[in-house]
């Protein structure tokens, strides 16, 4: 991994990603409540110095930071607490930088001081989280900028290694042997999706990207990932349109009932 240590020990991570749109749209949709919770996690933001970022992770899992850079459309700064009751507080930076070509490079790094060796595994993780939700946000600003989305996220435990974890939820959701380009369609049991498979990355936290055009479009996304000694494996779902609030309030249940008989659902 790419972990970075200064001359004082402050170690951080850096990932970025080219995306299409003008600098005030990606600025919207990495720094607003209402564009960050498009493409990530519900997300509230006080866009201000001083403000509050309220995000919403998972059931239970409620993270909170204080913005100390607000610098519209190009750098956000914010400071929250590190994972763990001891942790050191964690910087995270946001930047915007337009490139040629209507098209913008977002950067964003994360710091701590402290060099401990937890630390650094901390950073490691939330480095190799960025290539997914990335995925997600070039999806969005290609074919959705500027909507609103209504999110299906279910979340579970599973046995074994991530990699294990990978395998039974591709297995279970029909991904085995999916590749860019092809068209899936989800199984019998959990409601019904039909969608283009945009990205598939096996690696670290393996993960699958999918364009859906039905029951209307939107992005359908899968992930695993380690969480302290546990394997997890999460579902997000983004409906965007008129149609959207109706069809996530209705086939959210479904999804959890579909994860809680695959997986132990998380509390």
């Amino acid at each position: 991994m790419s972990v970075k240590r200064d001359a004082s020990g402050r170690q951080s991570i850096q990932v970025e990603v080219e995306v299409p749109g003008t600098v005030e749209e990606v600025w919207k949709a990495v720094a607003t409540g209402p564009g960050v919770s498009s493409w990530f996690c519900p997300t509230e933001v006080e866009e201000k110095t001083g403000g509050v970022i309220r995000t919403l992770m998972g059931p239970g899992m409620e993270s909170l930071s204080s913005v100390t850079v607000w610098d519209p459309p190009h750098r956000l700064a914010a400071e929250g607490p590190g994972a763990g009751p001891d942790a050191a507080p964690m910087t995270t930076e946001w930047i915007v930088e337009p490139l040629s070509g209507s098209t913008c490079l977002v950067r964003v790094i994360h710091s701590m001081s402290g060099g401990t060796d937890e630390q650094r595994e901390q950073l490691e993780g939330i480095e190799s989280g960025w290539p997914y939700f990335f995925a997600i946000l070039r999806i969005y600003l290609t074919r959705f900028r500027g909507q609103p989305a209504s999110i299906v996220r279910t979340m579970g435990q599973a046995s074994g290694s991530t990699s294990e974890a990978w395998s039974g939820l591709t297995d279970a959701l029909g991904m085995a042997d999916l590749r860019k380009g092809a068209r899936w369609t989800s199984p019998p049991g959990p409601p019904s999706l039909t969608g283009v498979v945009e990205q598939v990355d096996g690696h670290r936290q393996p993960y699958a990207v999918i364009r859906l055009d039905e029951p209307i479009p939107g992005i359908a996304s899968a992930s695993a990932f380690s969480m302290g000694d546990c394997a997890m494996v999460t579902i997000g779902i983004y409906l965007y349109g008129d149609e959207a609030p109706a069809i996530a309030a209705r086939d959210e249940p479904a999804w959890q009932a579909w994860m809680k008989e695959t997986f132990s659902v998380t509390p």
